[in-house]
């Protein structure tokens, strides 16, 4: 999931007509109290990270004048904020406010379908919200077909307690976040908190995209925006993170390719995703193995797909050995598992006859599969062979060097 800084999502609410506060980017403090200065006015100084939170861990500040921006920048700049050092921040006019408003828009995964997001309660953590006072929350999946018109949106704003003229504004303003969400494949887009302003006029006073990674080949206007990570443990993507991303953006039609690397490790770890994979993961473990990833192909993926996949584990410095395991492929054809498992050794440049790899293989064309796996010298499985018994017999491939 790639996630986008805050000033560049502004900029994209900006075009879309919403309305933000007026703010620069500044990557020293003596930028900062430049710009702050031109606003002739008190300021916000904020962290510019893909994290959420950030006034709860001091990465949004205040400041009356320049001297205070730049006071404040310079206690931003080079901090890590999570897994992130801070390089930039936004220097930003600050807002007269009545009060503080929340509106979301996700991905609901139970019903599959958009989720909008209502609370007259922003400016806090909405989890915290939802806890305390759950009746504050109004929300409602949307339809793809039918979308989010602006009469539907001041009924939501209505159910959430606001009343008065403020509600064209915000039907106006939620339907036009509506757009840029379906636009441009979002999986998130927040606002949080929405100022409603004494003059009764609506700003944004911050906002949240996520853009759908499986997307992103659709978007190449957002490509300078976004920030890669894993949506699984949100921090930066490692450079084979990167990696397998790539090699999935080259076929993003056919099959599922997802690579998470793990802390430490010896035997890297292919496998077909869900249930069943989570399950050998753990056989593996209690087998006396140590995973250095968790990756994922699925779907019937090309033999291109998991050739690189295959490179990309073995790449990992450390990993010694390869697990490649399904529990029943269905639609995956196993030849072309087998296949693209032996290219993608030999461009690692390893010998499957000298370094472990066991295969654990069930489903269409797994005769042909048994052959090529066999004939390049890897051990294999099929389905008479337990996920647990499977996980056994890679931990002793290991500790008997790969000998056969």
């Amino acid at each position: 999931m790639a996630r986008i800084l805050e000033h560049h999502a502004k900029q994209i609410f900006a075009q879309a007509g919403i309305p933000i506060p007026e703010g620069y980017p500044a990557i020293s403090s003596d930028q900062a109290a430049t710009i702050a200065e031109g606003m002739d006015g008190p300021v916000v100084i904020k962290a510019l990270v893909p994290v959420g939170k950030r006034g709860e861990v001091g990465a949004v500040q205040f400041a009356e004048d320049s001297r205070g921006a730049a006071m404040a920048a310079r206690d931003l700049i080079g901090r890590y904020i999570g897994a992130y050092m801070v390089d930039t921040v936004l220097v930003e006019e600050r807002i007269d406010i009545e009060s503080e408003l929340y509106l979301s828009i996700i991905i609901d995964r139970d019903e599959r379908k958009p989720r909008v997001v209502i609370s007259a309660d922003g400016g806090v953590s909405i989890e915290r919200v939802a806890q305390e006072n759950p009746d504050a929350i109004v929300s409602d999946t949307v339809s793809m077909t039918r979308g989010l018109p602006e009469y539907r949106a001041r009924e939501l704003w209505t159910q959430a307690g606001i009343s008065g003229p403020i509600i064209p504004a915000l039907g106006q303003l939620t339907h036009r976040l509506w757009r840029l969400f379906v636009e441009h494949d979002l999986r998130v887009i927040e606002i949080n908190p929405l100022f409603h302003t004494p003059d009764q006029k609506i700003v944004a006073g911050d906002a949240v995209m996520s853009v759908d990674d499986s997307a992103g080949f659709r978007h190449p206007e957002l490509a300078r925006f976004v920030v890669p990570g894993t949506d699984r443990s949100w921090r930066p993507m490692t450079e084979l993170e990167a990696d397998a991303q790539r090699v999935h953006e080259l076929d993003p039609y056919r099959g599922s390719a997802r690579y998470l690397e793990l802390e430490g490790g010896n035997i890297g770890f292919l496998c077909g995703g869900g249930g069943a994979s989570l399950l050998l993961y753990d056989h593996l473990i209690e087998a006396g193995g140590e995973p250095a990833n968790y990756a994922e192909i699925g779907g019937n993926p090309t033999e291109q797909k998991v050739a690189g996949m295959t490179r990309v584990v073995l790449s990992k410095p450390g990993v010694e050995g390869l697990f490649v395991a399904h529990n029943i492929t269905n639609n995956t054809q196993t030849d072309v598992i087998a296949r693209g498992v032996v290219t993608g050794i030999e461009h690692a440049g390893r010998d499957p006859r000298t370094t472990p790899v066991v295969a654990r293989e069930a489903g269409l064309h797994d005769e042909e599969g048994r052959r090529i796996f066999e004939e390049a010298g890897i051990r294999y499985l099929g389905e008479d062979t337990t996920l647990s018994e499977a996980a056994r017999q890679m931990v002793a491939a290991m500790t008997s060097g790969g000998e056969r």
